[in-house]
């Protein structure tokens, strides 16, 4: 006999579970469209029966005003307990008490208007008569609309993981072709330094480690800022022992929020193609400008260097590593950040924009350098 796999549950991804959040206004906002939407439909239908629309309207938006309002509170409440529970209970769960609810409101409704007219003596037009005709009507609409929302509510949630992990696997492919040319060029840069100098190599080779021991993890695909200045700072040191004085570097960072969450590797790729591309062709070096600050919402970092050769003859290698930090931004923060560039005969700029992520409070700020 084989053993069924337990299935899954959402407890060990609380954003992952399937109904949305009741506590927020917007999705409080939704339900109340809902329910005036789903009360001119049911006035519509009923006015050819009883020719009162206006009246029949009135009672049914009240009706289900309450009632939405009140299921969106309970599940709002119950949504912790709910994700601790495998989907197929959750749901029924979940439909159960709105069920409960409604069934709770429709008591409420009608035993009111019996007490209303026992003690005037007459009858309202905005509350039932017949108990059982309205109360299981109610209960047929409220699971059949509940059932519907809930499956809504599941593809919904399973469309937009797909899309999530979709994302995250191109954003690790793009990583993964990044990395192995930046171990490349700093193992180069070593084994040029260990005939000529090997206490720079064994240096290098330190900085290096200290490098992967920061960034080039498979599990961090997104780090702090610090940490991806830090990653960039060492690949300056690793370049520095090679290039010497012609390398120079102007950080002034000092405005970054050091616990800002950044994708990984955005940084050293600009910082390795302006030494690459702009210092090392010209013979007496020259200074690359880093510039990084907050603008309004949004964080902005900007590498510029001097350049030898005419605009538009950049490498290949250049214009593939723009474009993986654009896919990669994009893919991060869609439709919400830009890479601009400008080139001129003996200058190029790259300006990247992005969506500040506050990460964890309490670090302190990335210290302007200038070398």
């Amino acid at each position: 006999m084989k053993s069924r796999s337990p299935e899954p549950t959402l407890a060990e991804d609380q954003g992952s579970f399937f109904l949305p959040d009741f506590c927020e206004a917007r999705t409080v906002l939704a339900i109340v469209l809902i329910a005036a939407l789903l009360a001119f439909v049911l006035a519509l239908a009923r006015h050819s029966v009883h020719g009162a629309f206006w009246t029949e309207l009135a009672r049914t938006s009240a009706y289900l005003l309450w009632a939405g309002l009140l299921c969106s509170a309970v599940l709002c409440k119950a949504r912790t307990g709910l994700a601790r529970l495998p989907t197929r209970r959750a749901a029924a769960a979940a439909l159960g008490l709105m069920l409960a609810t409604v069934a709770l409101i429709s008591e409420l409704v009608y035993w009111f208007g019996r007490v209303w007219a026992d003690r005037l003596g007459t009858t309202s037009e905005l509350f039932p008569s017949e108990h059982w005709s309205f109360l299981l009507p109610n209960l047929l609409i409220a699971g059949i609309v509940g059932s519907l929302a809930l499956r809504y509510f599941y593809v919904a949630n399973q469309w937009k993981r797909s899309v999530e992990l979709e994302a995250r696997a191109r954003v690790k492919a793009l990583q993964a072709r990044i990395r192995p040319h930046f171990l490349f060029n700093s193992m180069n840069t070593i084994a040029a330094l260990t005939r000529s100098d090997p206490s720079r190599a064994e240096e290098a080779i330190e900085d290096l480690s200290d490098l992967f021991r920061v960034s080039l993890s498979e599990a961090r695909a997104q780090i702090t800022m610090r940490e991806e200045l830090e990653v960039a700072r060492i690949y300056q040191r690793i370049e520095q022992l090679r290039l010497g004085d012609r390398l120079r570097v102007n950080w002034r960072v000092g405005q970054l929020p050091a616990s800002a969450i950044v994708p990984s590797l955005l940084l050293q790729p600009l910082l390795e193609n302006a030494i690459g591309h702009g210092i090392e062709p010209l013979a007496d070096g020259g200074t690359v400008e880093v510039t990084g600050g907050i603008d309004g919402d949004m964080l902005y970092l900007e590498v510029a260097n001097p350049r030898a050769a005419a605009p538009g003859k950049s490498r290949t290698g250049h214009r593939m590593a723009m474009e993986n930090i654009r896919q990669r931004l994009d893919l991060v923060f869609p439709g919400q950040s830009s890479v601009e560039i400008e080139e001129t005969a003996d200058h190029y700029r790259v300006r990247l924009r992005f969506p500040l992520v506050r990460g964890k409070p309490g670090v302190a700020p990335f210290q302007a350098v200038t070398g």
